[in-house]
């Protein structure tokens, strides 16, 4: 019996000193050092990176400068209180926080920078705040009940537009109830009188801008054709076929983007492109009639739309492809870019004295992600981001609120330790310290590229369309479930601030611009 007490007594001591993991001799010790250890590459880059960190910052007083500075400029901001006379929403479709990093990146190093401390245009607006962007039926959003969100003030279903979520996917009939139906943005605009318009990269169709001016139970029937085996087109409209002949998008005065054959019969050949209605309509001759002005005009390439006189314009359909634009990179100028047609959009709807309220979608940023292309995704953002720019050299933060948001996230993330500077497209300077191979510092969670092999090489990265990792397979990468950010300037933008609902952010946008049926900055 002593002999037991004694042992027992032992292992008592024995686990106080050394822990209970020491006796079970089967499970591994944890050594949290190797969450952070390093193990180096040796392959060779065109960029030696480290050369690029500045002596600077190797300075307490570089860091201790640089927050006095923010802090100041913190401290001498001024609310803003005047009427919004015009508003400009940007939307960066799938535009998540790694994407904004990664692009700031992207944009830095394409300006001979090291990158991590350059910032877009819009990181610099006094106001942000972060957007939850949940389904009514989903913890992950698409582009469909995000812009119902962000452009009627009301959450709804999953791939459902401008209706209440008491309508399901596909349900034609309850689509039509007057009940369900929600009214955006751009109603309330055009109610108080003043100019609306959209732009985006995307077909002027697709969901986001969709948003603005449709109402329907699948963001999918984009025309008749994409309804046919779903529901009886002759009760519920196609989405093109309400962007011209019902309001609020019958009233739009600038309508910029692709997806010319959702306008088209299946008869009609435009640009070597052939239509897909099939009720034989041309909606695109039918807006022309609709207007009966000679200040409306049609365009479908860059040329014609920057040979006009914007001052003669009053309203105009532009539409520069068969379905989406190109991507930046592959933009042989036959297309405008983003910028130009924001350009041409503010020109033509600032002369209206009571103001605006233009959308502007930077819609390949997710369509990028979606086949895993991070290149293609990153340039999108900073060519968004020149758009932004753009509008803010030409209108005044006095009396034109902007708002900068995305729609939902993407599943791409930034890993590893890289040095500073190193190419955000290319290696980690580190390796896996598995298997002792190198990787990329951008990867997906999931994607097409899944089912490739990982051994990647400098060339095949030289094609902007590389697809970068993803863990698992999907025909379609996902999108990411995480908040996303807004940034504001001009008048009342401090409303945007802390951790917001995504249908919150009209009504803000209302009651600076006095154009709500609710309380408003001039009650």
């Amino acid at each position: 019996m002593r002999i037991i007490v004694v042992i027992f007594v032992s292992l008592i001591l024995y686990s106080c000193c050394y822990g209970f993991s020491a006796i079970k001799r089967n499970k591994p010790i944890r050594d949290e050092r190797l969450m952070h250890s390093l193990k180096s590459s040796s392959l060779k880059v065109k960029r030696d990176l480290k050369e690029q960190t500045q002596k600077q910052e190797t300075l307490a007083s570089f860091w201790r400068n640089e927050a006095l500075k923010k802090l100041k400029t913190q401290l001498n901001k001024k609310i803003n209180t005047n009427i919004a006379k015009n508003v400009i929403i940007f939307l960066g479709d799938g535009m998540s926080l790694s994407t904004i990093t990664a692009s700031r990146i992207y944009a830095g190093q394409r300006l001979k920078k090291s990158g991590e401390e350059y910032s877009l245009s819009f990181e610099n607006f006094p106001y942000t705040a972060l957007s939850k962007t949940y389904c009514v039926d989903k913890q992950t959003a698409d582009s469909a009940c995000s812009a119902t969100a962000y452009l009627t003030g009301v959450k709804t279903n999953y791939g459902t537009i401008g209706v209440t979520a008491k309508v399901n996917k596909n349900d034609c009939q309850a689509s039509l109830d007057k009940e369900n139906r929600l009214t955006s943005i751009m109603q309330w605009a055009q109610k108080a009188g003043k100019s609306t318009g959209i732009v985006t990269t995307t077909r002027v169709t697709h969901a986001s801008p969709a948003g603005t001016y449709a109402k329907t139970a699948n963001r999918d029937w984009e025309s008749d054709f994409d309804m046919n085996n779903f529901t009886d087109t002759k009760e519920c409209s196609d989405i093109a076929k309400q962007l011209v002949t019902e309001c609020p998008g019958n009233k739009l005065n600038v309508i910029f983007g692709g997806g010319r054959r959702k306008f088209l019969s299946e008869n009609i050949i435009e640009n070597d492109a052939r239509g897909e209605r099939l009720d034989g309509r041309d909606l695109i001759d039918e807006w022309l009639q609709h207007q009966k002005s000679p200040t409306a005009h049609y365009v479908s390439n860059r040329t014609e739309l920057l040979a006009l006189d914007y001052s003669k314009i009053d309203h105009i359909m532009g539409l520069f492809a068969d379905s989406h634009l190109e991507y930046n990179l592959n933009n042989d100028n036959d297309e405008p870019s983003l910028k130009e047609m924001t350009l041409a959009a503010i020109e033509i709807l600032k002369k209206n004295d009571k103001g605006f309220v233009l959308f502007v979608e930077g819609g390949k940023i997710d369509l990028a992600h979606h086949d895993n292309m991070a290149h293609l995704a990153l340039d999108e953002t900073a060519e968004f981001d020149k758009a932004i720019q753009s509008a803010v050299k030409i209108t005044d933060e006095k009396d034109t609120l902007i708002v900068v948001t995305a729609d939902h996230s993407h599943t791409m993330t930034l890993s590893g330790y890289s040095h500073r500077g190193r190419d955000i497209l290319g290696f980690n300077t580190e390796i896996s310290d598995m298997d002792s191979m190198p990787y990329l510092t951008l990867s997906y969670a999931n994607g097409p590229s899944a089912e490739k092999k990982r051994q990647v090489n400098e060339e095949d990265m030289k094609n902007v369309g590389y697809q970068y990792p993803s863990l698992i397979p999907m025909l379609y990468e996902t999108h990411g479930g995480d908040d996303v950010p807004i940034y504001a300037r001009g008048p009342y933008s401090h409303l945007f601030e802390g951790v917001l609902e995504q249908n919150t952010i009209p009504h803000f946008i209302a009651y600076a611009s006095c154009i709500s049926n609710g309380a408003t900055a001039c009650d």
